[in-house]
């Protein structure tokens, strides 16, 4: 079994491998990585141990230096740039090493606890701005199942004239759906992160209030 996961939400909820996924894929861009306009990012794909040689990419392992100190190798890499080219299964470009240091360097830093911590904010101020919204006039919530941080909200409004105003006020208030799903015309989804301040999802309902 696949799963997509958001790797923030691996902070506050079960392990996918715990719920039977073979293979996790996923966009690192919540890890330290700036939007930067929409690119670039990183993705990241884990697998069972069996599936392990099967993965594209380099993989690192701990090891013991010359001194005794623990040390990171690369003990596999299929890099046609670097070895058997004739036999590599992946083109990995220099950008998205460094956002993968960068990744690695954030998740160091935060550690288990913190990330722990900024995984409940996402869950606690998403669910704070879902309500708050959900209490306006001619808006609901499109979906009664669990969300993490994103969340999809229907209004009576135009959706195109209601984005444009929140962004004239200086807020991506969300994504419309409509030009993806003509079904969802009247949609459109909001991410809430840690970033986000109370004040800040204060005034996003402030717009979405106005008539």
């Amino acid at each position: 079994m696949i799963a997509p996961v958001d790797p923030m939400s691996c902070g506050l909820l079960k392990r996918p491998g715990d719920l039977g996924a073979d293979i996790v894929v996923g966009d690192g861009q919540p890890l330290g990585v700036p939007m930067s306009l929409g690119g670039p990012t990183l993705g990241f794909m884990a697998c069972r141990d069996e599936y392990m040689r099967k993965l594209p990419g380099r993989l690192v392992g701990a090891t013991t230096d010359g001194s005794g100190r623990r040390a990171y190798c690369l003990t596999l890499q299929t890099r046609e740039q670097h070895i058997r080219r004739e036999r590599a299964t992946s083109n990995i470009c220099t950008n998205q090493g460094l956002l993968a240091i960068r990744a690695a360097i954030y998740l160091s830093a935060v550690g288990p606890r913190g990330l722990a911590r900024i995984a409940q904010l996402c869950l606690e101020k998403a669910h704070y701005a879902a309500q708050a919204i959900a209490a306006i006039d001619d808006f609901k919530i499109r979906f009664a199942s669990p969300f993490f941080k994103e969340f999809v909200v229907q209004t009576g409004r135009q959706v195109p004239e209601l984005l444009d105003r929140c962004l004239k006020a200086g807020i991506l208030a969300g994504i419309p759906l409509g030009q993806w799903y003509p079904e969802l015309a009247d949609c459109f989804m909001v991410a809430c992160t840690e970033k986000r301040s109370k004040e800040e999802i204060d005034h996003l309902v402030r717009i979405l209030s106005e008539p």
